[in-house]
């Protein structure tokens, strides 16, 4: 019993002095300096980072010195342009998001073929088209069409357009070597020279049909060149025939056979076509 008292009393004496002595520390100003942490990357971890850093640096460089050693072998300047070469062809695919193929442009030896839906040719500074091609047809936007070839244009079928000029001081030749040549308007073709002459040649005939109006020449001066002269039948030779003396024929009057045909019968007081109309039979 009096040991237990002993220690108590000895821990209640260790807790006053306790107490004691954290109240005057408490009280007393602190005189101790700041205690300060570095922080940061030491040892291998810093070696590591630099080591990474150096790394990425190296890669960069040369990265860098590939990009221009490409640009270098391929010729890719500011300057100059761009020139794709192949020993044989070269090839140009466009591809939608499916991968499905929509375009190719092919230039080979041979050809240049593109295949595509639409291809178009536009003007660089305003945009127009001035070529484009597509299943139904074929669109030349350009203000003038020249074709500088020797044997002109040739069109397998139809030709229709509103109009058809010549170069100045130039001659305008529509010619078809070995078939027919057909213009056809609902409302009429007109045909003018504004200071030449208008002249048609043809091998065999040369037809003026109207099917429903008239043919109309008007000018001051109409010349039939050619025309066959009519002779007098045998039964009026005798009376009507000119003698040796007589002068030389240069009134000659205009007729006109059943058929159509033109020709020349000497003038006289009277009518001479019936008397000259012989002529008629041989056409």
């Amino acid at each position: 019993m009096d040991r237990s008292a002993n220690l108590d009393t000895e821990e209640l004496k260790m807790t006053r002095e306790q107490y004691i002595l954290a109240t005057q520390q408490n009280s007393l100003p602190r005189t101790e300096h700041p205690q300060f942490y570095p922080v940061g990357i030491y040892g291998w971890r810093k070696r590591c980072l630099y080591f990474f850093v150096l790394l990425l640096l190296v890669t960069m460089i040369v990265n860098l010195a590939m990009t221009i050693w490409i640009l270098k072998v391929m010729n890719f300047t500011v300057d100059s342009p761009l020139v794709l070469q192949s020993d044989r062809n070269v090839t140009v695919n466009a591809r939608n998001h499916m991968g499905q193929l929509t375009g190719q442009l092919t230039v080979g030896a041979d050809a240049v073929e593109a295949q595509c839906k639409r291809f178009e040719v536009r003007a660089s500074e305003s945009g127009k088209v001035l070529f484009s091609a597509d299943e139904d047809e074929i669109v030349i936007g350009a203000d003038r069409l020249k074709v500088t070839g020797t044997e002109g244009a040739v069109f397998g079928h139809s030709v229709e357009t509103p109009h058809i000029r010549a170069e100045p001081s130039q001659d305008l030749k529509l010619e078809s070597p070995t078939r027919s040549l057909v213009m056809e308007a609902p409302r009429g073709v007109q045909v003018n020279a504004a200071a030449g002459d208008l002249k048609a040649t043809c091998r065999k005939e040369l037809h003026l049909q109207s099917t429903e109006g008239e043919i109309f020449l008007n000018a001051d001066t109409i010349r039939l060149g050619n025309l066959p002269v009519g002779s007098f039948s045998s039964s009026s030779s005798s009376s009507s025939s000119p003698s040796s003396s007589a002068p030389r024929q240069t009134i000659y009057e205009l007729c006109v056979c059943p058929n159509g045909k033109l020709y020349l019968s000497p003038a006289g007081a009277s009518s001479t076509c019936q008397s000259s109309s012989n002529i008629c039979l041989w056409s």
